[in-house]
């Protein structure tokens, strides 16, 4: 296979690690048997059942897969008659390092907007008109609003959520002249709503809001001394589940393990959290069917340009090679799929070699070691230790950083869930004295 610089590209690309798998993808692999049985489709049920408009959190790591069970999500309720508005609030709406609920609110403003062109739209536009002097500025534009195409008029929603992400000097002030009016903003979103789903295209009869993404707000304390995600989750919880339609939010990992986890479940009911797979059990040994389901996630991508290439010595230089990138992964799916990239970027021909995977891997640790503080290796040899974590920040920032990992695991029919370090950071020398340091 030396020289086959075409498979080697094909294969790269394979492993793209920023691409969520659309629904019928043939590389993707059902991971529900080595996550404690999760399944997206428990959402769905909740929703489609519903006589009454829900609203749902979704939390996990980050690159755990959500965005591609979400679309899942999404085809399993357009198969039941629902139309679905789905987008990822980070690409072009939010700033992930600096968000609050007014943000949100713009942003699911502008996306119904712009997948229900078919409804009259003046409900909101009106509201639009009506305080344009005060926001033109802010959108960068000297346009009279009523010379605009009603298309046009739509589009400058665009520009104020743009701003807000793009434009750190004018986010404050967007913020200032939308929040004092959020209220009157809501009544007409709803409305426009209530026009929608009236004429929503033949077949459909629901309407359901998905905004992905918002687990990525970086945690930050308010000077109130509560968070911005309590601020949006809890303190703006009648507003984020106001909107009349079905709505799914992503939520920060690190807010459902916190001491706010219990208003969170009387609010929402208990957000759905999607686990790692489970490539080691708590006592360290390989756990064959998570180990054996992340390899299938490798061959699958593989298989899409070489059907016959043994994976264990053609693609791969040993089966020992291939089993340390799958361990490394800490069974998190992203991390697995960085890990092939970067022994690739290390690589010329086929197969991969031990040393390419063991450079990949250097490089990532350094990368984790990099974003633990002094004070938290003690937490995390704790956590090696009993595989549980405490109701406290820094084990949140720790999950949040994907230096903890959640797992989920059966037992005698209950399930079980657990945590432990990122296998990555076992190798690394401020973790292993930290170990011993515990043993003394």
């Amino acid at each position: 296979m030396a020289g086959d610089s075409d498979l080697l590209d094909d294969i790269y690309n394979a492993f793209d690690p920023f691409q969520p798998l659309s629904p019928g993808d043939p590389v993707y692999v059902d991971l529900r048997a080595v996550r404690g049985d999760e399944n997206i489709e428990v959402l769905g049920k909740k929703i489609s059942r519903s006589k009454r408009m829900t609203c749902q959190l979704y939390a996990g790591h980050r690159g755990a897969g959500k965005s591609t069970e979400l679309l899942r999500l999404k085809e399993y309720l357009e198969k039941r008659d629902f139309w679905v508005v789905d987008f990822a609030a980070d690409e072009q709406d939010i700033d992930p390092e600096d968000t609050q609920y007014t943000d949100i609110l713009l942003a699911c403003t502008r996306h119904l907007l712009e997948d229900l062109k078919y409804a009259n739209a003046s409900p909101v536009l009106n509201w639009l008109r009506d305080r344009w002097q005060e926001l033109k500025d802010l959108a960068l534009t000297e346009i009279e609003f009523e010379s605009l195409s009603v298309e046009s008029q739509i589009g400058q929603f665009a520009k104020l959520t743009a701003n807000l992400r793009a434009v750190p000097t004018l986010r404050h002030q967007i913020r200032s002249k939308v929040d004092p009016q959020t209220v009157t903003l809501m009544t007409a979103l709803n409305e426009f709503i209530a026009e929608a789903k009236k004429r929503l295209p033949s077949g459909r009869k629901k309407l359901a809001v998905i905004v992905d993404n918002l687990d990525r707000m970086v945690l930050a304390i308010q000077e109130s001394g509560r968070s911005n995600h309590e601020e949006i989750f809890i303190d703006r919880s009648e507003q984020l589940k106001a909107l009349d339609c079905h709505l799914i939010y992503t939520v920060p990992i690190s807010m459902v393990y916190s001491s706010r986890a219990n208003s969170l479940r009387e609010i929402y009911s208990d957000p759905q959290v999607l686990p790692m797979i489970m490539v080691q059990t708590s006592t360290g040994e390989i756990h064959q069917p998570g180990f054996e389901k992340i390899k299938e996630v490798i061959t699958k991508r593989v298989r899409k340009f070489d059907r016959t290439s043994s994976l264990e010595t053609d693609i791969f230089d040993s089966a020992e090679t291939l089993q340390q990138l799958c361990l490394m992964s800490g069974g998190h799916v992203r991390n697995l799929l960085l890990l092939v990239q970067a022994a690739i970027d290390h690589t010329e021909d086929l197969p991969i070699s031990a040393k390419a995977v063991r450079r990949s891997i250097t490089d990532a640790r350094e990368t984790y070691r990099r974003t633990v503080e002094d004070n938290q290796w003690r937490l995390l040899a704790e956590v090696a230790g009993s595989k549980q974590i405490r109701n406290d920040n820094d084990y949140r920032s720790l999950l949040f950083t994907r230096c903890i990992l959640e797992y989920c695991s059966e037992e005698a029919g209950e399930r079980l869930h657990w945590y432990d370090v990122h296998p990555l950071l076992r190798g690394v020398r401020e973790f292993q004295e930290a170990v011993e340091q515990m043993k003394s």
